[in-house]
């Protein structure tokens, strides 16, 4: 395990901009979290970067949507290695922008990441993950019966509902090593990597969203970090979140934070799985940190932060 090789997991939100959908406003979010990125770099740090995908693959799905009288649709495993390359030509492209200004030049690469997941994994039977637009019932009920799960969310609508399966390997990690060696920075399993199984010794895609914060702890754990950074848009985890008692945890060791995460103090919404990851990662030996985009460095040496470590 290196004690200066860190990855660094951005949210889907965080590089979509504040409309989520024009290529000008995810670019500028994009240039925005290299900005950050980029002085981890200058500052000695080894860094491999992951990355959420979520708005992204709900405008893909629209488009198939939109267009599936003309074309046709294709499945989430083309829609993730799509957003993969999308997202990390963006990311490539701003974080060499970044260190040039900072007088470093780097090799920098995405690897258009495969990650394994088990064919009889239970999610596949209970899909939970929800996906693209809301819909009226009688276009939820048309795309049912063409096999697709769908839930009722009330007024807002129906909503698509797919598996979620746990990640297990990461497929490309010889590549990841291979610029990792030659000295690059490397964008790896963007979206929770492509979903694949494998039956009778040949791969397949799947129809699944991996969450990003887990495959970005296996991740982790494939390439050696010694810290797995979670970037999101508060500075840290919460007690009480939004109530008169909130309190913001700051260092904590697994036991006490898995206690936390089994009495519900981070509900179902967007911090639980962040949680769920750094346990991943920290009761394996690592580090991991959640802490804002703006404050990655500082969350890194300590001083920010729910830092997560045995």
């Amino acid at each position: 395990m290196s004690a200066d090789r860190l990855v660094v997991a951005l949210g889907g939100n965080a590089i979509a901009g504040e409309r989520g959908a024009d290529p000008e406003s995810q670019q500028r979010a994009v240039e925005e979290a290299c900005e950050q990125i980029a002085e981890l770099v200058v500052h000695g740090y080894d860094v491999v970067i992951t990355h959420g995908n979520g708005p992204q693959v709900g405008n893909l799905l629209l488009k198939n949507d939109m267009a599936r009288h003309v074309v046709p649709p294709v499945g989430l495993d083309w829609c993730v290695a799509q957003t993969q390359a999308t997202l990390g030509f963006l990311i490539v492209t701003a974080l060499e922008a970044a260190l040039r200004r900072r007088g470093r030049e780097r090799l920098i690469a995405t690897v258009i990441t495969r990650v394994l997941v088990d064919a009889d994994d239970p999610a596949f039977q209970r899909p939970t993950k929800p996906i693209g637009r809301f819909v009226s019932r009688d276009e939820a009920e048309e795309r049912i019966a063409a096999g697709e799960a769908w839930e009722d969310r009330g007024e807002r609508g129906w909503r698509r509902v797919v598996a979620s399966p746990e990640p297990r390997e990461i497929l490309d990690r010889a590549a990841v090593a291979a610029l990792m060696a030659e000295g690059a920075i490397v964008v790896a399993a963007g979206g929770g990597g492509i979903p694949m199984v494998r039956e009778d010794g040949a791969l397949r895609g799947v129809e699944a969203v991996l969450d990003k914060d887990l495959t970005g702890a296996l991740l982790a754990r494939t390439v050696g970090a010694h810290t797995f950074l979670i970037a999101t848009d508060v500075e840290a985890a919460a007690i009480g979140f939004g109530t008169d008692r909130q309190e913001w945890l700051g260092a904590v060791d697994p036991a006490r934070l898995r206690e936390l995460h089994a009495a519900g103090e981070f509900g179902g919404g967007s911090m639980e799985p962040k949680v769920r990851a750094a346990l991943a990662f920290a009761e394996g030996g690592g580090r991991a940190v959640i802490t804002s985009l703006e404050r990655l460095r500082e969350g890194v040496e300590g001083s920010v932060g729910t830092r997560v470590a045995a």
